[in-house]
């Protein structure tokens, strides 16, 4: 019996960029532009769960007492989590997706891997697919995202943080050795 050659796998991660912040900004216009930071209360040890990138240029980011954040960036604008608002959002993100492939694995409400190994016939290569759904959660939720592919989570993880925000880079499964080989220690999650 002739062994049949399995092709490499073709996942996606998809990671919104600065998630929480960035439903914000849409919302409410007028927040465009701005550092926004969204989380707990600094009064009451609150965390900080998401920052604009117009934030993170102070400093800011998440996980990131309250407290601190108002140091680095006392001109940010401070928002509680609407959460309920977030889900809604996350909801139709997830609609956008499993457009392309049943095999969709949330990680959070912002981010999730695809593996779309079985959707190119129908879509065309994993990189369109990743342009197509970037352009799709744009035009019909008005956010942007980040994605990385490549032949497995770890790495497609790994390569949807290299070019945020908005960014779209592919690992083939030839590049591995080397990009791993000149990935600093710290990108690793």
């Amino acid at each position: 019996m002739p062994s049949e050659r399995k092709l490499p796998r073709k996942i996606i991660h998809i990671d919104m960029d600065a998630f929480y912040a960035a439903v914000e900004q849409h919302d409410s216009p007028s927040l465009r532009g701005k550092p926004v930071i969204v989380g707990g209360d600094a009064e009451k040890r609150g965390v900080v769960s998401a920052a604009s990138y117009e934030a993170r240029a102070y400093g800011v980011h998440s996980a990131m007492p309250t407290s601190q954040a108002k140091r680095l960036c006392p001109q940010g604008i401070f928002l509680p989590v609407r959460m309920g608002r977030y889900q809604e959002v996350s909801e139709r993100i997830f609609q956008v997706l499993r457009v392309y492939t049943p095999l969709v694995e949330p990680l959070s409400l912002d981010e999730s891997f695809l593996d779309v190994t079985g959707s190119e016939k129908l879509f065309g290569p994993a990189v369109q697919i990743a342009k197509d759904i970037k352009q799709r959660i744009h035009e019909s939720i008005g956010l942007t995202a980040s994605a990385g592919i490549a032949p497995n989570k770890f790495l497609a993880k790994i390569a949807s943080d290299l070019r945020k925000p908005d960014g779209l880079v592919e690992i083939k499964p030839e590049e591995v050795q080397d990009f791993l080989r000149d990935l600093p220690i710290s990108r690793l999650w």
